[in-house]
């Protein structure tokens, strides 16, 4: 792995590992029995801030474009993640969620022409079984909304991933422009809901106030611009290997801010998973020519959009 993709892989996993803290937060600084204010919370204030720093609107078929990236992304991830969260037990929400290298190797396969190999798909099951040693604890009722629901919100992150790389962004737009369009369209698309579901916004204290706000710019804005920068510069597999991070890091946080005790069993999940998440980040060498069509996937800070775009139609058509 050269410097600058080791660079690149780095700053992406920061995102993640942020949003590992999201339970803590969430737990130690907000008010209780608000999910889908929490989630409008942590997108709109967040778009709209980073739509009137970068004072850029979608043109054209971009404002449908953003509407479904930011549906997939933030809009339907957020409140099936929650709801997957209330409904199921000991952190299997977790490890339903971490099935999503499979769910986007599937998806790029279809979508990118990326054909996931072998070692991809049993790297996606190490992953998740890493996962599953670490957060799921006793088994309790089936509950077969909770499943359907972190299953669909693994489906629609991994779908959001892999359509954030086929449609790239359009020329002169970066990703901080791309990320400011999505949260906003998904704030917006929560916002009904969150009233609708949960009436009344509640009063906030000072504590509330610094949750929200560590929660719209550290966890959501620049974490979220990071992801989407990482998409635009990696494969959608080698992006997505790193979200096992995430329930990692709230295993860290809470024994290390919590006192929550890692047994043995649990430290040898965090080190399957982890060799798993780097095992995501290697790539096999590719002939020229697979290489030349591995490029046509890039970001339009390397290429330029109408060209790129036509040959990743082409490629896609076959």
């Amino acid at each position: 792995m050269n410097q600058n993709r080791l660079v690149t892989v780095a700053l992406t996993a920061l995102a993640p590992v942020s949003w590992g803290s999201t339970y803590f937060v969430t737990t130690q600084f907000l008010p209780a029995d608000r999910p889908l204010f929490t989630g409008m919370m942590r997108a709109l204030p967040a778009g709209l801030a980073l739509v009137t720093l970068t004072r850029r609107l979608p043109r054209g078929d971009w404002w449908w474009k953003a509407a479904v990236l930011g549906a997939l992304n933030i809009g339907a991830f957020f409140p099936l993640l929650f709801l997957s969260a209330y409904r199921l037990p000991g952190g299997m929400a977790a490890v339903i969620g971490s099935v999503g290298p499979l769910w986007v190797a599937g998806l790029a396969a279809l979508f990118l022409g990326e054909k996931p190999t072998l070692r991809t798909l049993l790297t996606g099951i190490a992953a998740a079984l890493g996962v599953s040693l670490v957060v799921l604890k006793a088994a309790g009722a089936f509950d077969a909304i909770g499943v359907i629901a972190a299953l669909g919100s693994s489906a629609s992150m991994s779908a959001g991933t892999v359509f954030t790389k086929r449609w790239g962004r359009p020329e002169g737009v970066g990703p901080l422009v791309l990320t400011g369009w999505q949260l906003t369209a998904g704030g917006l698309l929560i916002a009904p809901v969150a009233f609708f579901v949960e009436g009344a916004p509640p009063a906030l204290d000072g504590r509330n106030i610094a949750g929200y706000v560590y929660l719209a710019l550290v966890n959501t804005a620049v974490a979220y611009w990071l992801w989407f920068r990482g998409i635009g510069r990696m494969t959608a597999t080698s992006v997505t290997f790193l979200g096992p991070l995430s329930p990692l890091t709230a295993a860290v946080i809470g024994w290390a801010a919590l006192g929550q005790a890692l047994a043995p069993v649990q430290l040898l999940g965090m080190a399957i998973a982890f060799g798993a998440t780097l095992a995501g980040q290697v790539t096999p060498k590719k002939s020229a020519k697979s290489s030349k069509s591995t490029q046509s996937f890039s970001s339009t800070e390397d290429n330029k959009l109408d060209s790129s775009m036509d040959v990743m139609s082409h490629s896609v058509r076959r």
